[in-house]
């Protein structure tokens, strides 16, 4: 945490620290109008990831992932599967590093030269996380396992490959929900990475 003229932290308190780490935090903010208003906010800490978007200029074809996610399973989304970009927590490895490992893993494409791309802070109410976001070319050349997670994590991934216009039509069609997918595929539409 760094020093802040707004911030005076009175007190933490950790609620939880089984998977992640649960914190309630009770600090002093100073306001706009130089008044001090003494709030409590509820920090997840999960560490920090990184995503990664695969993607073919030649068949004009991106390499996305569907996996079931209880979160998301417990908040409506009827069977849990959700489709998105390779990604991971880092675990004290560097973003690229990390982002290489998880596509070799989930996809099961070794890549080279990760290009990063931006950093996003993707639920900053409530989770600490922050994520660094890359894209990577790959060819068929780059297959090397059929890819499908880490079943000790109780990983069970399907790989896709899909046209970007499929994968933009997802979205549209409420096929993709997932923020981190969504943010790379327009990233993809907007800088015309696939030519």
């Amino acid at each position: 945490m760094t020093e802040s003229t707004r911030i005076r932290i009175r007190s933490v308190k950790t609620l939880s620290d089984d998977w992640y780490v649960l914190k309630k935090t009770t600090f002093d903010f100073r306001r706009r109008d130089g008044t001090w208003q003494t709030q409590n906010r509820e920090t997840y800490d999960r560490g920090d990831g990184a995503a990664i978007l695969l993607y073919n200029r030649t068949h004009r074809t991106v390499v996305l992932t569907r996996q079931f996610r209880f979160p998301a399973y417990v908040n409506g989304l009827a069977d849990g599967m959700l489709v998105e970009v390779c990604a991971g927590l880092l675990d004290r490895e560097a973003p690229e590093a990390c982002i290489q490992r998880e596509a070799e893993e989930e996809a099961g494409f070794r890549i080279h030269n990760p290009r990063k791309v931006f950093e996003a802070y993707m639920s900053p109410g409530s989770v600490t996380e922050k994520l660094f976001f890359f894209v990577a070319e790959y060819d068929r050349e780059n297959k090397i396992s059929a890819g499908g997670g880490d079943h000790k994590e109780g990983e069970d991934i399907e790989v896709l490959e899909v046209s970007l216009e499929r994968a933009l039509e997802m979205i549209r069609l409420g096929e993709i929900a997932d923020g981190k997918t969504i943010m790379l595929l327009q990233y993809a539409k907007i800088e015309n990475l696939l030519g």
